[in-house]
């Protein structure tokens, strides 16, 4: 419970004081074991803080709202409106001097350093997995890497971010820390920084955790989504799942198939790969992850500016079979779902060796589609149709709490309207600042 915000709330609709400070006391009661004199003392400070933050104005203090929240939108859930906002995201940050720049959309960023290039990127841990703390490491620290990997880069060093809220136990930072660092010993990358903070300091009462990973490394050949080219033809390996497949085994009833998705698969295949002079013949690399098949595909036309055509039955055939059959009998669309697979970009000419390289690891690998010229477009071919192959609003849902979720889609293009208005305002407000800042060198 964020107490700031039900303050702020409470006010706005003109609640006064004496109520705001009693209901507030019983909320909190509800959750803290303290006394009453410290839950109304505490209770008052909040109030009185939140007074004295009334009637500030100004670019350091307010910002133009979008008016449309982050789950109208479908921000985080990997689906049309997470790729937009991530899109606006992009267009704020502008042009840089990047080699690989976030306008470009792949998960990994890359800036050139003499022959090299150093290549950065950050995953966040998987919100459902706040409970689990080592699952929750264990698989932002595979998926860190994951996307390190597939920019074609060697992973150097890792860096990590906990936060937990005011009553969280102090052992999720201990788990959580001990599920990064299995991974990386095994990929003998090192934990070297990061940060531990609570979530909200005093404001945010409860135990929920939240963090992320990060990972730096060099690379010689960048494998990045815009090197994709008409003739290439699409390769993937099998797949089972990182947190998402772990999150939707635990919450609807299936905590068998969680091992499944303990495995560095991904990681040593890639591993072996770069290794390899067929490396060198591979164009582009992704993880099937940001809203399944069905989102990475739909980036990749986008980044590319070419038609991509997957084979369903084909891509069916690699997904791990205990997995598979969760998802069937839960009726979600292994298509739409992050599956942890490695999605490959190459020739015709190197695809027999990079199959042979993969298999050789123990991980199936398979040809799944091609790219073509044309209108960027993502196509299925299901029962040797084509189909329509778009992202959805969201990603497939998952668990019981989605399902229900997924059912309320509001008015996208309308919701688009106020997010361009916000991130207008905020561009705006990035080239106001930056006239002060630099006003203000040249009078030194």
């Amino acid at each position: 419970m964020d107490v700031e915000e039900y303050v702020r709330m409470h006010l706005a609709a003109g609640e006064d004081e004496g109520t705001l400070l009693k209901n507030l006391v019983g909320r909190i009661t509800e959750i803290k074991q303290t006394s009453p004199a410290y839950t109304t003392a505490f209770a008052r400070a909040v109030i009185e803080e939140v007074r004295n933050t009334e009637g500030l104005t100004g670019d350091f203090f307010e910002f133009e709202p979008a008016r449309v929240k982050m789950g109208q939108f479908g921000v985080g859930s990997r689906g049309k409106g997470d790729f937009f906002a991530h899109r606006e995201i992009a267009r704020i940050i502008g042009k840089t001097s990047a080699s690989v720049g976030v306008d470009e959309m792949d998960d990994a960023g890359a800036v050139k350093a003499g022959e090299e290039y150093i290549v950065c990127t950050v995953d966040g841990m998987h919100s459902r997995l706040s409970d689990y703390p080592y699952l929750a490491g264990f698989h932002v620290t595979r998926a860190t890497l994951r996307d390190l990997y597939v920019m074609g880069a060697k992973p150097v060093m890792l860096f990590s971010d906990i936060h937990v809220a005011d009553d969280g136990d102090v052992a999720k930072i201990f788990d959580y820390t001990a599920g990064i660092t299995t991974v990386g010993e095994v990929m003998d990358v090192p934990l070297v920084t990061g940060s531990t903070l609570r979530i909200g300091g005093d404001m945010v009462l409860g135990s929920r955790l939240t963090g992320c990973v990060g990972c730096v490394g060099v690379a010689r050949h960048l494998t990045a989504r815009k090197s994709t080219q008409p003739g290439d033809v699409i390769l993937m390996t099998e797949g089972a799942g990182g947190g998402t497949i772990a999150t939707a085994a635990i919450y609807s009833g299936f905590p068998e198939v969680v091992e499944e998705t303990i495995n560095l698969n991904f990681l040593l295949t890639c591993e072996a790969l770069i290794k390899n002079p067929v490396f060198d013949q591979i164009h582009a690399m992704t993880d099937v992850t940001n809203g399944g098949l069905r989102g990475d595909i739909f980036e990749m036309t986008e980044t590319a500016r070419c038609r991509m055509v997957v084979r369903e039955e084909d891509t069916r055939s690699l997904v791990n079979p205990r997995v598979q059959k969760m998802l069937e009998a839960l009726e979600i669309d292994f298509l739409g779902v992050s599956l942890d697979a490695l999605l490959i970009v190459a020739p015709q000419s190197a695809a027999a060796e990079i199959i042979r390289v993969i298999r050789s690891t123990g991980v199936n690998c398979r040809e799944i589609g091609y790219v073509e010229a044309g209108t960027p477009a993502s196509v299925l071919v299901r029962d040797g149709k084509e189909s329509d192959f778009q992202p959805r609003f969201r990603e497939s849902a998952y668990t019981p709490v989605k399902k229900v979720v997924d059912t309320d889609v509001p008015a996208f293009e309308e919701m688009k309207k106020g997010v361009l208005l916000a991130s207008e305002a905020a561009i705006a407000k990035k080239k106001r600042v930056l006239a002060r800042l630099m006003k203000k060198e040249t009078t030194r």
